[in-house]
């Protein structure tokens, strides 16, 4: 990355960091939930589901600007959390945080449309054979939705490593702390001479979302393939 200079390599690295945390800490709540919408019929089910997909239609600022609401120091779950040493606002966990649930209902839908997609009377047969809801989920509903679980994944890495509006709003844009690619991008467009390092950014930025896009397709046929033949 010699044609990267430290500022461009140091926003990369802090924008992977915060988009794998992202999604490995969002992974086993998208699971749940993704399953509770397509298999549970529960009052408030619509109200859930408009919640999880809310981020995708509320303006980023907005969700950033709530979450300092709630996660600042003095606010209702931020200020007891500060207090345990846990401190989201203005620090790259706080991006990751909103990283996170900004990508979310990219990463439920996936799932979900794989839950939907198995047949529910292979769930009851292995029911009736005894074996627990938990059994049945490890054993022959998850390896069924596995390739929704990594094309879900990997979309909501890629979400996450282009989301800017709610995590300037959160955790502003502090370079070397909470300063990720797209803050990045717009801090050097704001200097004089900036626009070389920009480019380089937004060029990544790119290769980055198209990749994503394509190992998404691929890894999920490849799984899909492997678990039809199995």
């Amino acid at each position: 990355m010699g044609w990267l200079g430290p500022a461009e390599i140091e926003a990369l690295r802090l924008s992977l960091r915060v988009s794998f945390w992202a999604t490995l800490v969002t992974l086993p709540f998208g699971i749940f939930v993704a399953y509770a919408l397509a298999r549970w019929r529960f009052p408030g089910r619509q109200v859930l589901n408009g919640l999880v997909h809310l981020p995708l239609i509320l303006p980023p600022v907005v969700t950033g600007y709530l979450l300092l609401l709630t996660f600042g120091i003095q606010g209702p779950l931020g200020g007891p959390l500060a207090e345990l040493g846990i401190v989201f606002a203005f620090r790259w966990t706080g991006a990751a945080l909103a990283a996170g649930i900004m990508a979310f209902p990219l990463m439920v839908r996936a799932i979900r449309l794989s839950i939907e997609a198995v047949d529910p009377k292979l769930e009851q047969a292995g029911a009736t054979l005894g074996a627990s809801r938990l059994m049945v989920f490890g054993t022959v509903t998850l390896p069924m939705i596995l390739p929704g679980i990594i094309a879900g994944s990997i979309l909501a890495f890629a979400k996450a490593m282009g989301e800017f509006g709610a995590t300037i709003t959160f955790v502003s844009n502090i370079p070397g702390q909470t300063q990720t690619l797209p803050s990045a991008v717009y801090a050097f467009l704001q200097v004089p001479a900036g626009e070389a390092a920009a480019t380089r950014l937004v060029i990544i930025s790119i290769v980055i979302a198209m990749s994503a896009l394509l190992l998404s397709e691929y890894v999920g046929r490849r799984v899909a393939k492997r678990v039809a033949g199995s």
